[in-house]
């Protein structure tokens, strides 16, 4: 009876061990998130439970986030950089901090952002693209008796003076490829003529590129320059703006997927750039993430909320040049130099 009791006890021993294995989730995988944390937290829990992975992220700007992957290129934290400016992204591809992975998903993504950074060999994917424009509070306008800005050069008017609020671009990639897009529309030396002129009207420069959007949703400052989809999302909630495409034309994102080079778990790390740019994921990414980016995956329904870019006056933007380590240094630099320190 003891020796039946106890191959018994073993046995069951045995299925347990088996079914709790079976429970175990299959590895890990942290990302480094520079999207909204709305999106970050719903494409992370999303990809965990699908895959039966145990899945963390860390949300942070593309400017810092670059800037931490440099720092632990021998030792990296985080296995893949999901969502924020490409611009980042296709640095620390420059900078070799990048594992290259060609999705077989890539089939079903635009043409044109198959492979957009400026190493090429598949070391970034596009997930989204963001048009850079301002919103603006108009109760606040109207408390103020301000007219509604419609283009960029609008916003040097004097009547602005602490009514606009920017990111920093040393922190931010929003704010950078604002930098970028001026420069790309009048040249460096107009675009930065317009910057210090820009920066007499500015009250704050945020560190994140949201930021802004929420403080003219909340009427804090009656314009914020960013990305259009943050402003339609706030809209969206009942805060009364007004969404503008600048008359002069405008710059854009495309939002990036990266595997981190080192990167602990690897397959896991493949697996998520994958569902990152897939239909499934990329229209969670509204329908739960709360985020209205034109989406780069043709099979995917796009929001409603979303603009549409047959109706958009974009520029030429050069993603190969603007997304270069030395042009970004260059151009960050410079405006610290020039336009923060004048301040």
């Amino acid at each position: 009876m003891k020796r039946l009791a106890l191959s018994t006890l073993i046995a069951a021993g045995l299925a347990v061990s088996a079914m709790s294995g079976a429970a175990q989730a299959k590895g890990r995988l942290v990302i480094y998130c520079s999207a909204t944390n709305a999106m970050c937290e719903t494409e992370a829990k999303a990809f965990g439970e699908k895959y039966d992975v145990k899945t963390s992220f860390i949300r942070n700007g593309s400017g810092s986030t670059l800037a931490k992957v440099d720092a632990e290129k021998n030792n990296p934290q985080a296995d893949v950089w999901y969502g924020g400016t490409l611009d980042p992204q296709s640095q620390a591809g420059e900078m070799g901090l990048l594992e290259a992975y060609k999705s077989p998903v890539l089939d079903q993504i635009m043409p044109q952002f198959r492979d957009p950074a400026k190493v090429k060999g598949n070391y970034s994917s596009a997930i989204y693209i963001g048009i850079l424009g301002f919103g603006v509070n108009t109760d606040r306008l109207k408390q103020k008796n301000l007219p509604e800005p419609k283009c960029w050069k609008d916003l040097t008017n004097p009547i602005y003076k602490g009514e606009i609020q920017i990111a920093d671009p040393q922190s931010s990639g929003t704010a950078y490829t604002a930098l970028a897009t001026f420069t790309q529309l009048w040249g460096e030396d107009q675009a930065f003529d317009y910057l210090k002129k820009l920066n007499a009207n500015v009250s704050q420069y945020t560190k994140s590129g949201i930021a802004p959007a929420r403080n003219a949703a909340r009427g804090e400052t009656a314009i914020g320059i960013g990305f259009l989809h943050d402003y339609s999302l706030e809209k969206d909630k009942g805060a009364p703006l007004t969404l503008i495409s600048p008359c002069e034309g405008s710059g854009y994102e495309v939002g990036g997927v990266s595997i981190l080079k080192k990167a602990r778990n690897i397959d896991n790390a493949r697996l998520f750039v994958d569902w990152a740019l897939s239909k499934e994921a990329q229209e969670l990414a509204w329908k739960q993430g709360q985020s209205y980016q034109i989406l780069t995956n043709t099979t995917a329904e796009t929001s409603p909320n979303s603009l549409k870019l047959d109706d958009l006056k974009l520029i030429d933007y050069d993603m190969d040049k603007y997304g270069a380590t030395e042009m970004r240094k260059h151009l960050i630099n410079k405006w610290v130099n020039d336009v923060k320190m004048g301040q």
